[in-house]
């Protein structure tokens, strides 16, 4: 069995292995630094991605933020807006009544008046006085309190 191969034969066998082993080893190798390269240039890109992730996530976070001030703000503004409303309304329905009990033939007067009641129906306020309910003046179920009832009543200014 030994008697097949010469030296020679041997030799040329394992030149052309080692040749054939070369190749493919320089070949992965190349291969692998290819995928080296690409590891990389994908890891280089996946840290650019997460910084814009968390430049758009606090961007979100920041304009939610914003606006729920900018909300919270409309709404001041207008409770603020239906206060003033409500005291223009106030003060020309007690100037409709302090001219029409001065020029009550006037018709500007009456015109004024029904101008006043326009404007109390816009602003959603009923068309009756504030009534006193007696049942809570005669047995009151907490303590009276006389000031607050008579700023209540307009015969009081508040401080």
């Amino acid at each position: 069995m030994f008697g097949l191969y010469s030296k020679r034969d041997v030799e040329k066998l394992v030149a052309r292995l080692r040749e054939e082993y070369s190749s493919v080893l320089k070949e992965q190798q190349r291969a692998a630094e290819a995928l080296k390269e690409e590891n990389r240039t994908l890891s280089a890109r996946l840290s650019e991605l997460e910084a814009e992730r968390a430049n758009v996530a606090e961007a979100l976070i920041g304009a939610s933020r914003e606006g729920d001030r900018l909300r919270e703000e409309q709404q001041a503004a207008a409770e603020n807006a239906g206060r003033e409303l409500a005291l223009l309304t106030e003060k020309c329905r007690l100037l409709s009544r302090t001219l029409a009990a001065k020029y009550p033939d006037a018709e500007d007067v009456r015109a004024f008046s029904a101008f006043v009641e326009t404007l109390r129906s816009a602003a959603g306020e009923e068309d009756e006085e504030p009534s006193i309910d007696m049942d809570e003046v005669l047995a009151p179920k907490q303590p009276l309190d006389l000031g607050k009832l008579c700023k209540d009543l307009g015969l009081m200014e508040e401080n």
